[in-house]
């Protein structure tokens, strides 16, 4: 994919959900090394990369990390995977990765199925502050 930048790590989100939405705005503040650019699911390049890696988007209810050329990892390794690069203590968070995947996301599921509920949603994506313009494919 040629759009994309190069040694960046695309985060994929749900750009209408308000607890999404919060964590893109947590990463951005902890993204001390400037290494993640942010894309919405619902956008035309959202859909393209979830494409091209050959993700099915019909019940896609999860975060998705991709770092173009080498891997990407969806649901609870995406946020771990994240939580390793960002500053503050955020790493310790990858103690996590000591239980079985399969434990992981079902905390993970049982989240993203209540998002919408526990915390709303948007009408439509959010609109990045000028500030924050360039984070965003």
């Amino acid at each position: 994919m040629q759009k994309l930048p190069q040694n960046k790590k695309i985060i994929l989100f749900d750009g209408i959900c308000n607890l999404c939405n919060t964590a893109v705005q947590f990463v951005i503040k902890h993204d001390k090394k400037d290494l993640f650019r942010f894309v919405s699911l619902q956008s035309d390049l959202g859909q393209e990369i979830i494409k091209y890696i050959g993700i099915d988007n019909q019940n896609l209810d999860s975060i998705i990390l991709y770092e173009p050329g080498i891997a990407y990892y969806i649901k609870s390794e995406a946020a771990l995977e994240i939580a390793k690069y960002l500053s503050g203590g955020i790493a310790f968070l990858s103690v996590f990765n000591v239980f079985p995947t399969t434990l992981k996301n079902f905390i993970y599921d049982y989240i993203a199925k209540n998002r919408y509920k526990w915390y709303g949603k948007k009408d439509s994506c959010m609109i990045p502050s000028p500030e924050l313009q360039s984070k965003f494919l």
